[in-house]
């Protein structure tokens, strides 16, 4: 069982990969090459599942569903002060042509709009996986403080951002090794391992 991530985001692949050791994992470019997923859902998983189900179908159309599963992941940061903005558009906080960096710095321009520097904040994750045995869905959750400032150099989105509980620096300050142990996106592949075993079983 080969497993393909409907994802074009070449940071989340690369971290999948790293969580991920020992299975035989391809981007979504490589097998299928590059296309368009509207993601119109209303939460993380129903987006997560529309990026498995359309790739998982790309891949019956290829003949290629005895051999590999989709797996997706929908994630992104909740904001209490903000209402819980931006969550499922965390992307595209910022607009259409959304970059990080201007996603960081509408974050910085709303937390200031209401006079604030930080608020309390979580991440979510939620790991779809599409196959020939069906759709499964986990989730993980990182909680902590967005902050109206960005510190450190390692991640992507919003990691420059948030520091989570218990520690005092961003998540972009951590070192990698302790970033995958506490992260939302870890804690949900950690319980798609199960699903993925179980499913390996079948293949």
């Amino acid at each position: 069982m080969k497993i393909i991530l409907a994802t074009s985001n070449q940071d989340k692949v690369n971290e999948i990969r790293g969580i991920l050791k020992g299975h035989d994992i391809y981007a979504q470019s490589e097998i299928l090459g590059k296309f368009e997923i509207i993601e119109d859902g209303t939460s993380f998983a129903q987006n997560a599942l529309i990026k498995a189900k359309t790739v998982y179908e790309k891949l019956c159309e290829k003949g290629l569903e005895n051999e590999f599963i989709s797996l997706s992941d929908d994630s992104g940061i909740s904001v209490d002060a903000l209402g819980g903005k931006p969550g499922i558009y965390s992307a595209r906080f910022s607009g259409a042509e959304a970059t990080d960096a201007s996603n960081r710095a509408k974050l910085k321009t709303e937390l200031n709009a209401l006079n604030l520097h930080e608020s309390k904040a979580f991440y979510t994750a939620c790991i779809a996986m599409a196959s020939k045995f069906g759709c499964y869905t986990t989730h993980g959750f990182m909680h902590g403080v967005a902050i109206d400032q960005e510190r450190g150099d390692n991640g992507f989105g919003y990691d420059f951002m948030f520091i989570p509980q218990g520690f005092n620096k961003t998540v972009g300050e951590l070192s990698p090794s302790i970033k995958e142990k506490i992260s939302h996106r870890y804690k949900a592949l950690q319980l798609a391992k199960v699903v993925l075993d179980f499913l390996s079983q079948k293949f």
